[in-house]
C-alpha cells in the first residue's frame, strides 16, 4: 500500500535552483513508483520583491545582491546548466538574461491551485523563463502561459487586471517566512521535514523513504 507524502514546495519562479529542486524531486517519486502517494503543492517566495517592472540585467543583478563578479556568474550558470541536464531540463540562460518581478506569476499559481492544474503553469513558467527567455511579470505571456496548460485564459486576465489573489499570496509568503524559510527551493515533507536546495535526486529519494519509514513507526538503518 502506497503511503500518502504531503509536500509542499517553496519557491519563486525565476529561481534556477528551484527548477533542479523540483524535476529531481519529481524523478525520486518516479523511482519510488507505487511505494507514495504524493501531493505537491507550490508555496509563493520571492527573490526580488521590490524589483520593478523593467526587470534587470541578470549579471549586473548577481554582481549587486552577492557581490559576484561576471566570471563567477558565468560559473554559476554553466553549474547550473550542467544539474539541469542531469535532470532533463534545458537552462538557456546567459549572461544578457534578465531578472524579473514574479508576483503575478505567484497569484496565477494560486488560482492554478484552485483548478487543479498548479504544477502544470509552474512547469510552463520554469520552461517559458529559463529555457526560452521569457518574462513572467510580462500579462500577456502569463495568460498565454495559462491557456496553453488548459486554463480559462479570460479569467488569467481578468485576475492579472485586478489584485485578485494578491492578500492569499502574501499572507502564504509570509507564513513560510515565519516558519524559518529564507532561502529557495525549500522542500517540506508532511509540514514537518525540511530539505533545502537543489539535491541530487537520490537525496530525495533518501530522505522520502526515512520520513515513510518513520510515518509506519519503523527505522532505516
Amino acid at each position: 500500500m502506497s503511503t500518502p507524502l504531503k509536500i509542499d514546495f517553496v519557491s519563486d519562479v525565476s529561481c534556477p535552483w528551484c527548477v533542479v529542486g523540483l524535476y529531481s524531486l519529481t524523478r525520486a517519486l518516479d523511482l519510488l513508483g507505487d511505494e507514495v502517494q504524493a501531493e505537491i503543492r507550490f508555496q509563493p517566495f520571492e527573490l526580488n520583491p521590490k524589483m520593478g517592472p523593467e526587470g534587470q540585467n541578470i549579471t549586473e543583478h548577481i554582481s549587486e545582491k552577492y557581490g559576484s563578479t561576471p566570471e563567477q556568474s558565468q560559473k554559476n550558470r554553466e553549474m547550473i546548466r550542467a544539474r539541469g541536464a542531469e535532470v532533463g531540463f534545458a537552462f538557456r540562460t546567459d549572461g544578457n538574461s534578465r531578472i524579473y518581478n514574479t508576483f503575478d506569476a505567484h497569484r496565477l499559481l494560486h488560482w492554478a491551485g484552485l483548478e487543479g492544474l498548479q504544477f502544470n503553469l509552474k512547469d510552463a513558467l520554469f520552461k517559458a523563463y529559463f529555457s526560452e527567455g521569457g518574462n513572467p511579470s510580462d500579462h500577456g505571456q502569463l495568460a498565454q502561459l495559462a491557456e496553453s496548460v488548459g486554463l480559462n485564459r479570460q479569467r488569467a486576465e481578468e485576475i492579472l487586471a485586478s489584485d485578485e489573489f494578491a492578500k492569499e499570496v502574501r499572507e502564504e509568503e509570509q507564513l513560510w517566512l515565519s516558519r524559518g524559510v529564507s532561502s529557495v527551493p525549500t522542500v517540506v515533507f508532511n509540514g514537518q521535514y525540511a530539505v533545502s536546495g537543489g539535491q541530487p535526486v537520490e537525496t530525495f529519494v533518501g530522505a522520502i523513504r526515512q520520513i515513510m519509514s518513520e510515518a509506519k513507526g519503523g527505522t532505516v538503518n
